[in-house]
């Protein structure tokens, strides 16, 4: 029997290393504020270039794994499709921006000052908006899942980010008031899906001709597994230097942000979940299918956050508050997925 991969090292206590980044880059901000004095200098067109080159860095890596050549499959088997595609797509980003609304303007509306309530919704719409495209490999594994199946639900996912993140994004936060420059909504999609999605396709079609599929997978993508996880890593650093005085100044909101975000991920599980039992999908369909809506394209969210409102906003804590309590979360997720495989047909 093939031996199946584990969730790695890094992976597994993302949430321990994103708390150590809050320190260090808390400290390095107070201790020593000329290093983001100085990082805030380079700047074009309200996006950091340091950060910029650190989130190609996550987001390339993941755009080498997805195979587009799997999207001529979806016709052969395509309600666990049409699941994944409308729960990610039409119920997600509204359950979000409802939940995050709920929660920010209503229930915490005396803990958390009016204009923080809105970055921290923009920030909650932009994870909501953007589907798991690198992590739901793992939770696939995790649960025995159907892994060609799940190429195919990812090609998919990423094939529409392109065309619909940005107008559901304008379209919810200017629901919520959020006013955002439409150019740089725009830019951002172009600058950190289209450039690396374009990247990653061609390399892997260069890589494939030249050395084999084998090389590909076995040798070649395996050479950037740090990468994703080190760019992660030192762009939290980097923006916790300039988040210090928020922190400080307003330590609960960690945990008035991570809660509706918890809420949200649970929901959308068992809404694509529960759908799939009720269609008597498999279990190694319905599970990623899950998966991939509860789980979130935190880089893409994190990045967008940081080119619209800036290091310093609120709706990029949000966002990197999503990248804190999403592990956890999704190895609970895991658990109870695993523990209700009797739920579906065996065949």
């Amino acid at each position: 029997m093939e031996k199946r991969k584990g969730i790695g090292f890094f992976e597994r206590y993302l949430t321990l290393w994103v708390a150590l980044c809050i320190l260090v880059g808390i400290t390095v901000g107070q201790a020593i504020p000329a290093i983001p004095e100085t990082l805030s200098q380079f700047e074009y067109a309200n996006i950091s270039i340091p950060v910029a080159i650190l989130i190609w860095l996550m987001i390339y890596p993941m755009m080498l794994k997805v195979d587009f050549q799997s999207v001529k499959n979806v016709g052969k088997r395509p309600r666990g499709i049409i699941v994944t595609c409308i729960t990610n797509w039409m119920i997600k980003p509204f359950t979000m921006f409802g939940i995050a609304g709920l929660f920010f303007y209503v229930i915490f509306k005396a803990l958390i000052p009016a204009d923080l309530a809105s970055e921290y919704l923009a920030g909650a719409v932009l994870l909501g908006a953007a589907p798991c495209t690198a992590m739901v490999f793992v939770w696939s594994y995790l649960t025995h899942g159907d892994a060609a199946y799940t190429l195919v639900q990812v090609a998919v996912n990423d094939l529409i980010i392109l065309v619909a993140f940005a107008p559901i994004v304008a379209f919810l936060l200017g629901v919520g008031g959020v006013a955002i420059p439409w150019d740089t909504l725009l830019g951002s999609v172009v600058l950190f899906v289209v450039i690396p999605l374009s990247a990653g396709v061609l390399t892997r079609i260069w890589v494939v001709k030249r050395k084999g599929i084998a090389y590909f997978n076995n040798i070649f993508v395996k050479k950037f597994d740090h990468f994703t996880m080190g760019g992660l890593l030192l762009t939290l650093v980097i923006l916790f230097s300039f988040q210090g005085e928020t922190i400080l100044n307003n330590p609960i909101h960690i945990l008035l942000i991570a809660l509706p975000l918890i809420l949200q991920t649970v929901l959308i599980f068992f809404v694509a979940y529960g759908w799939a039992k009720a269609w008597r999908l498999p279990h190694s369909i319905a599970a990623p299918a899950g998966m991939i809506g509860a789980s979130n394209f935190f880089e893409l969210a994190v990045a967008v956050a940081i080119a619209l409102f800036g290091l310093q906003s609120g709706a990029a804590l949000a966002t990197v508050v999503g990248v804190l309590v999403e592990v956890p979360v999704m190895l609970m997720l895991v658990r109870i997925a695993n523990n209700t495989k009797g739920w579906f047909p065996t065949k």
